[in-house]
């Protein structure tokens, strides 16, 4: 009999294991984040949480549309408050009339425009490198923030996907440089991507010269392929934040003369797919660099880029 309880044990050990593992982490913090705020509404206005009814959550929307929270985010938190009733054994109907009607109405009240950060394009990636390598600054900074960004964005990465980066994951071949992404926001079960980034004529924006350069001066062999530095230019073994991708485009950006407002770390992402796009690259190449799963997004970029391309204006003379 102990045998059995034993053993039962472990299997609900595994199972909470498994359960746990289910969603990525960055995922798991959301909905917790998420429904943080939706418990701290219901507190401040004598509603309970958990479990919770259609009628609430419908007026948390509301709340959240008042308060101009983006479309986007308000279904997020519909979907995490969801999710946290159903791994607490609550049922919830999200298909509510009361809750579909209202985001309905939301959206042809406010509208469902997305003001989504602004791509790096090819001419400002151009004038932050040239402004990095005028800095008087120690070059082992330069070849770092060098390669981050034009790794970023030859590759179409996602900032975290930079930071996570190992040297195990890069290969240098006669053609180039293969990337192994191991693990992907679009590739939650580890399946893995190679990415291929070919040498550029010109060797000044080249990312494979530049992370050759940076991984020669670091002398980094193993471990996490970019790191943060201590006091002075001496290189620690601690991996950079996500956040520090974005910190460098906005303060290049800045030294370059260039607005940052509205860019972050995805603007290298944006700027690729929208620069190939530009350059009549088809749809599946770019997707097949970037690694998304669906064609709105690339989609909306090559919208972006045909902009002035496709427009009527270009044959009619004024």
């Amino acid at each position: 009999m102990s045998n059995i309880t034993s053993n039962i044990k472990a299997l609900q050990e595994e199972t909470l294991l498994n359960l746990k593992n289910s969603k990525a982490s960055n995922t798991l913090r959301a909905y917790k984040s998420d429904f943080r705020d939706f418990s701290l509404f219901c507190a401040q206005n004598g509603f309970k949480s958990l479990p919770s009814e259609s009628k609430i959550v419908s007026l948390y929307l509301t709340y959240l549309s008042s308060k101009n929270v983006k479309l986007s985010t308000l279904k997020r938190r519909l979907v995490s408050i969801s999710v946290v009733h159903k791994l607490k054994g609550y049922y919830l109907d999200t298909k509510h009339p009361l809750i579909i009607e209202n985001i309905m109405g939301i959206r042809r009240r406010k509208g469902s425009v997305q003001s989504g950060k602004k791509p790096l394009l090819i001419s400002s990636l151009k004038q932050i490198i040239n402004t990095i390598d005028e800095l008087k600054i120690e070059e082992i900074k330069k070849f770092r923030d060098k390669s981050i960004i034009l790794l970023g964005f030859s590759g179409g990465f996602r900032r975290n996907e930079i930071i996570s980066l190992n040297f195990d994951d890069v290969d240098f071949v006669k053609e180039g440089l293969k990337i192994h992404v191991r693990k992907s926001k679009t590739d939650q079960f580890g399946e893995g991507l190679i990415k291929a980034i070919p040498y550029f004529e010109n060797s000044q924006f080249c990312p494979v010269i530049s992370l050759k350069n940076w991984i020669h001066i670091s002398k980094i062999s193993s471990g996490s392929l970019f790191r943060r530095f201590n006091k002075g230019s001496k290189l620690s073994e601690n991996r950079l934040t996500d956040q520090t991708v974005a910190l460098l485009i906005k303060e290049y950006l800045k030294l370059a003369g260039i607005d940052n407002k509205n860019y972050s770390g995805h603007s290298l992402r944006s700027g690729f797919a929208t620069s190939a796009a530009e350059f009549g690259v088809e749809e599946r190449s770019i997707m097949a660099m970037t690694g998304h799963k669906s064609t709105e997004m690339v989609r909306r970029y090559i919208k972006e880029a045909n902009l002035f391309k496709n427009n009527p204006f270009n044959k009619i003379k004024i």
